[in-house]
């Protein structure tokens, strides 16, 4: 039987993402924490940063927590902000930019499994 988990917030590591500039991302809850299905990170883009055009093999379930800032999915540009929510699925091309003053913040689901990144520029 799978058991119930609290991690409180000042439990959360946030570390940055190589691949980025100006992204921290904090694993809130993954298999390591008992959670069987689905792992649950929270992303912060600093203003002025970016993630470049990738891929992911798995699919990407976020809700933008605070600020705005621009995705692109695919061929579409999105300008999100607080309370916006994205599917992106497996294998479709998306970056991240944040031309305002304030960071951004947004919630990433996604299911456990091989989350190989592909850079592509």
């Amino acid at each position: 039987m799978t058991e119930p988990v609290l991690r409180r917030s000042d439990e959360i590591e946030y570390e940055p993402v190589d691949a980025a500039d100006g992204l921290e991302k904090g694993v809130l809850l993954n298999d390591g924490h008992g959670a069987p299905n689905f792992a649950i990170r929270r992303f912060v883009l600093e203003a002025g940063g970016e993630v470049p055009k990738h891929t992911n093999e798995v699919e990407h379930e976020q809700y933008v927590l605070a600020g705005a800032y621009t995705v692109g999915i695919g061929e579409e540009t999105y300008e999100v902000e607080a309370g916006d929510s994205l599917f992106i699925p497996a294998g479709t091309v998306h970056w991240y930019r944040n031309d305002g003053d304030e960071p951004g913040a947004f919630i990433c689901a996604v299911p456990h499994g091989d989350d190989e990144i592909e850079l592509l520029e």
